[in-house]
């Protein structure tokens, strides 16, 4: 069962108790009101739910956003690979901006296919790529590659909603790239980035401009530049800096401050 499905029996179970009440008894409009309520929130406590999903959203708000639908892995898997993707997003560029060091260690979160794994990979030979997704369909492809290819410093790891399941203290940079607005769980899994990079670490997020309504993208597949900021403060994260070398997308980084 989805979670669209759990929202719409929640729903249709309430507006039948409704009638009911108000069958039974002449408590009028405002009882029914107090009925309907939104189903529970995570744990958390820090989500919200709208009374219907917009088109490609899943109905569950974070910081006033609405979060994006999961493509699933074999549609997203062409879709990361197009070839296109290397003059209308420049990957090249983007992990050159990274400054990476050589024996830094990088989480792509949200891996994917590898698309930037393997791209990150030369630059850090005496350093590792953990790359993380939570579709092991993903990390199945990369690990063909890592063999066919033989790379050895691409660490592939299976995250969950809530946690990508790196240590704690172990990452210099961590790259999400086109899927943060898609994290189910987005407050639990910073939680957890943050707490997996090095005190002085950097979060580098990647999303389509959502203050350019001309981009040809979905508006919940993009982030405004002030939207990705509050949301990062949340978890201690200081902004740095934003380059806009790409085209359509922010490059944004933070900082994890030094204890």
């Amino acid at each position: 069962m989805t979670f669209s499905d759990t929202r719409t029996g929640y729903a249709r179970s309430l507006v039948l108790g409704c009638v009911l009440v108000l069958l039974l008894s002449s408590l009028g409009g405002g009882a029914c009101e107090r009925f309907f309520q939104p189903p529970p929130s995570d744990s958390t406590a820090v989500y919200s739910y709208a009374s219907s999903p917009a088109p490609g959203g899943i109905g569950k708000l974070y910081m006033g956003r609405e979060i994006a639908a999961v493509t699933p892995h074999d549609s997203i898997a062409i879709r990361l690979e197009r070839p296109e993707r290397e003059v209308a997003e420049f990957p090249t560029r983007v992990v050159e901006a990274l400054d990476l060091l050589p024996d830094e260690v990088v989480a792509d979160i949200g891996a994917g296919t590898g698309y930037f794994t393997f791209r990150i990979s030369p630059h850090v030979p005496d350093g590792r790529v953990l790359a993380v997704d939570i579709q092991s369909e993903m990390l199945d492809q990369i690990r063909a590659r890592m063999a066919a290819d033989s790379v050895s410093n691409v660490h592939p790891i299976l995250g969950t909603v809530e946690n990508p399941n790196l240590p704690p203290d172990s990452v210099d940079v961590a790259l999400i790239v086109a899927s943060y607005h898609q994290f189910s769980h987005p407050h639990e899994m910073m939680q957890n980035i943050v707490a997996a990079l090095k005190p002085g670490g950097r979060l580098v997020l990647v999303e389509y401009r959502g203050e350019d309504s001309t981009i040809p993208v979905d508006p919940l597949l993009r982030m405004t530049e002030a939207q990705a900021r509050k949301e990062m403060a949340e978890h201690g994260l200081v902004w740095s800096q934003t380059k806009d070398f790409l085209p359509q997308q922010h490059f944004m980084v933070f900082e994890k401050p030094m204890r």
